[in-house]
């Protein structure tokens, strides 16, 4: 069995508010201005990770093609059965 999965990072995923100590100001550093996303893709058996790819920006079905046929196939064997979720790009 092998499970595809994706998760993504966006980097306008940073709090606006924080604590400090009681008269003192929050100084922290946060990206400003171009927000990306990166993807990650990979399968996942029971013993290992395979076919891991990161795509810089949001996955759609033209991107997950491209990882299926260059990244995921070469790793199949005979009898591997893949299981996908419902996510729209995987149509």
């Amino acid at each position: 069995m092998v499970f595809i999965d994706e998760t993504w990072a966006k980097t306008n995923m940073t709090r606006v508010h924080g604590w400090a100590p009681r008269g003192e100001r929050l100084i922290d550093k946060v990206p400003h201005g171009h927000w990306t996303t990166a993807t990650f893709l990979a399968a996942l058996r029971c013993d290992r990770i395979d076919a891991p790819c990161l795509f810089d920006g949001p996955i759609n079905g033209e991107r997950f093609l491209a990882y299926v046929e260059q990244f995921l196939v070469p790793t199949l064997a005979s009898g591997d059965i893949v299981v996908l979720d419902n996510l729209g790009s995987h149509k």
